[in-house]
C-alpha cells in the first residue's frame, strides 16, 4: 500500500490524519442554487483554523513535555539503580 501523507501522518497507518488549519482554510464548496452564504462560511472556517491551529500547538507542547518527563524519569530510574544495592543479594 502507498503512504500519502498528510497532516503530517502516513495514511494506512491506523492513526486518522489530522485537518491542517490551511486545509480548513482553503477548502471549496460546491456551489448549490440555495446554498449557504459564501462569507458566513469563510468566517466559520476561519474560527475552526484558529481553534486547530491552537490545538496542533497544544499537543506539540504536550508531546515535548511528556518527552521531558519520561527522560527525568529514565534519569531518576538508572541513578537510583546504580545507587541501590538488591534487595535480594542479587539474585532473581
Amino acid at each position: 500500500m502507498t503512504h500519502v501523507y498528510r497532516g503530517g501522518q502516513p495514511y494506512g497507518t491506523g492513526r486518522p490524519a489530522l485537518l491542517t488549519p490551511h486545509e480548513v482554510r482553503t477548502h471549496e464548496f460546491a456551489s448549490r442554487r440555495r446554498g449557504v452564504d459564501p462569507v458566513e462560511v469563510r468566517r466559520f472556517q476561519s474560527r475552526l483554523a484558529d481553534q486547530l491551529a491552537a490545538l496542533h500547538q497544544e499537543i506539540r507542547t504536550l508531546a515535548r513535555e511528556n518527552d521531558r518527563l519520561a527522560r527525568a524519569l529514565r534519569d531518576w530510574q538508572t541513578r537510583h539503580a546504580r545507587n541501590c544495592p538488591p534487595t535480594n543479594g542479587g539474585h532473581w
